[in-house]
């Protein structure tokens, strides 16, 4: 298939005569690791909420692979492809990890409660939770409670609930946020070795990882695109010195 995952088209977000959102213009390539950067205030958060369906557009549309999702809901937007993790983790946390990622699997298949409880659903259920938490180097943790696993192994449990609905756009919202650098690198570390076929889009401060991660970049300042570019161009631009770079000091490296 050719034409972009992701794409918006004069995207606009108002909360009365306050514009969150202005007009964005966005084109994200297929299999492409895409960042979106910008001050605090910059419409990052509502714009992800607006791609995902939480928040609804005042204009302007979402389209994943050419297809329109902008009438939607969250839930029917996963179904078809479009997932994401949040900034502030959704987890169960009395429950255990293996758990939450099976209860993932559970709502992505519609299994009625009879097919959960049998001994092969169980199984089959079971199996693929252990699949996707060994990709996130997490399996050894699977029969314990998420709340007593460390903050970025449970952002690790996000990816792994994310892979479980088979996405083929998945958004990550700060993935390293309150992560001690070490977890932050191993999160992207995970990240990178994901299938190419998979796009991502994510949102981060920390301009090292962005740098580092990213194959584009979009720069968004009070709700609008600034700009965009490879890693190279955004780093060299001024203007995105000017309004965030130069502020940032050593994460700007």
């Amino acid at each position: 298939m050719s034409g972009p995952a992701l794409e918006t088209r004069a995207l606009e977000v108002k909360f009365g005569n306050f514009t969150a959102v202005g007009g964005v213009d966005l084109t994200v390539a297929r299999g492409a690791r895409h960042a979106l950067i910008g001050p605090n205030g910059a419409g990052k958060t509502t714009f992800v909420h607006t791609l995902t369906g939480s928040i609804r557009p005042t204009s302007g549309s979402v389209l994943v692979e050419g297809e329109d999702y902008t009438a939607m809901s969250q839930a029917q937007r996963v179904r078809r492809g479009l997932a994401r993790t949040y900034q502030i983790n959704q987890l169960f946390r009395s429950q255990t990890v293996q758990q939450n990622v099976a209860l993932a699997i559970f709502e992505r298949d519609r299994k009625s409660r009879a097919f959960w409880r049998s001994a092969a659903g169980d199984r089959q259920v079971a199996e693929e939770a252990r699949e996707h938490l060994a990709f996130v180097n997490l399996l050894p943790f699977a029969a314990t409670p998420v709340h007593s696993l460390a903050y970025g192994q449970q952002r690790m449990i996000e990816i792994a609930i994310a892979l479980a609905t088979r996405p083929r756009v998945l958004i990550l919202d700060e993935p390293a946020a309150g992560v001690p650098s070490q977890q932050s690198e191993a999160i992207f570390e995970r990240m990178q070795a994901l299938p190419r076929e998979l796009t991502i889009v994510f949102v981060e401060h920390d301009m090292n990882l962005v740098f580092r991660f990213a194959e584009r970049i979009t720069v968004l300042v009070g709700g609008r695109v600034l700009t965009e570019g490879t890693p190279d161009e955004i780093r060299a631009d001024e203007r995105v010195r000017a309004v965030y770079l130069g502020r940032r000091g050593h994460h700007a490296a």
